[in-house]
């Protein structure tokens, strides 16, 4: 199927690579492949990573049975930087309508008044623009300006890092569209609008790295890593009974609880010991301490960041995602640590319940939501071909992802513009009438001055 309409969200995980496709919101198909490229967060092994990626994204043409035309990608929050940015332009010395070449050209100027050197702009979220140096709004294309500015956010990331996540998709044979941090991307599907609103903190728990991010008024205000995540676990589990790193994964998905309360002693299984002769009997409960002291100890580092911002106050608790979520009674163990309200997110469509996809749905979804001006900015950052407008139909597929102005908005526009007008047509008035009293004047100076 040479379907344009396809956008899939990329999810490069330490451990593993997820891939989310989805038509018009719609999701489609979702795959996750194991990756040995990536360590704590970081590529090491380009190829490892490239290789990890392209079976990824061809599962899921396969399993969609489509071309992969558009693929956006999530940075995480361990990259991130944001930056305060603004900056003003100047739209017309007689005031004209803005439109959207203004709107990039302020955000271009604001993105280069701001970047730092090795660092690159991956997402700008204006707070608001300033029709000449008085009017509020948040679209100002269609309303008449002498000069533009903008307030916003931008988030950079680490030039280096950035350069081998583009190199790695690129060696998988795909192209980047775009990035889209991915903690703006799990609150976009993990939080609702109240919670994203009044503040609340994502917690994902994934395979190199714990990160805990704080959402508040829709933007991310602080955030916390950690760079243990699940592989440590397993790592304890491997070293302390003496197994294999791939029996110790398996043995923690199949036996293992965050909460010893959970597991019974009287539950056994058998592990495979290097150096002794056959297996060993081992207890949930046993397995279940080695996993809850790990844990333990990573929620104690994340809390120290937390208390030091007051974002355990938060109305919105925690919400705790990424693949380590899985383990029954993480949720209570997080909770007794931190003293807050938590809850686990995964997404609820079938074939992808499961908290490994959150970020990757996330993706999808936020690409899917972004306004008129999300897509100018993206322009703006990433250039006109970012998109991916590859065949006519695809200019379609831009256009039902943007969003459409209200009638109250498109009112308030005319209405501004209207009063506009009529300031411009009474300055024009008054200028005539000042420059035929002055030319009067000025005769009747004439003939005084040349008659006395």
């Amino acid at each position: 199927m040479d379907n344009t309409n396809l956008l899939v969200g990329l999810d490069l995980g330490t451990t593993s690579v997820k891939a989310v496709v989805a038509e018009s919101e719609k999701v489609i198909g979702a795959v996750a492949v194991p990756n040995k490229g990536m360590r704590h967060g970081n590529i090491v092994d380009i190829d490892e990573t490239a290789s990890a990626i392209n079976k990824a994204l061809k599962e899921i043409a396969k399993k969609t049975n489509a071309n992969i035309y558009r693929v956006v990608t999530g940075i995480p929050v361990g990259m991130l930087q944001l930056e305060a940015a603004s900056d003003l332009i100047n739209v017309s010395d007689n005031g004209q309508e803005v439109g959207n070449h203004d709107v990039r050209r302020v955000i271009r100027a604001s993105i280069r008044s701001a970047v730092k050197n090795e660092r690159e702009p991956i997402a700008f979220l204006p707070s608001r623009f300033l029709i000449d140096g008085k009017t509020e709004v948040d679209d100002p294309r269609k309303m008449i300006a002498h000069s533009l500015s903008v307030q916003g956010i931008m988030l950079t990331a680490p030039a280096s890092p950035l350069h081998n996540i583009k190199k790695a998709i690129e060696r998988a044979g795909y192209q980047n569209n775009f990035f889209i941090p991915t903690p703006l991307a799990i609150s976009s599907v993990a939080l609702d609008e109240s919670e994203r609103t009044f503040g609340s903190i994502i917690l994902e728990l994934g395979g190199g790295v714990t990160t805990a991010t704080v959402i508040h008024n829709g933007q991310i205000k602080y955030a916390n890593i950690d760079f243990e995540g699940g592989g440590d676990i397993s790592n304890d589990i491997s070293t302390v009974l003496s197994t294999s790193k791939k029996d110790a994964d398996q043995l923690k998905l199949d036996y293992g609880y965050a909460d010893p309360n959970l597991a019974s002693v009287k539950n056994k299984f058998a592990v495979n010991s290097v150096g002794t002769n056959g297996q060993q009997m081992v207890d949930e409960v046993y397995l279940s301490k080695i996993i809850n002291a790990r844990i333990i100890q990573i929620v104690d580092r994340i809390k120290k960041g937390l208390v030091k911002h007051d974002a355990l106050k938060l109305p919105g608790g925690v919400v705790i995602t990424g693949g380590n979520s899985l383990l029954q009674g993480t949720d209570k163990i997080i909770s007794d640590t931190l003293n807050v309200k938590t809850r686990i997110y995964q997404p609820d469509q079938i074939g992808m319940r499961n908290p490994v996809y959150s970020a990757a749905y996330g993706i999808v979804n936020y690409a899917y939501k972004m306004s008129d001006i999300d897509f100018l900015v993206i322009d703006a950052i990433y250039g006109k071909n970012s998109l991916g407008q590859v065949t006519e139909s695809d200019s379609r597929v831009t256009k039902n992802l943007k969003r459409v102005n209200t009638t109250d908005e498109t009112k308030v526009k005319e209405e501004y513009n209207r009063r506009e007008l009529l300031k411009r047509e009474h300055k024009s008035q008054s200028k005539k009438k000042s420059n035929t009293d002055n030319k009067e004047k000025g005769i009747k100076s004439f003939f005084k001055k040349f008659f006395d």
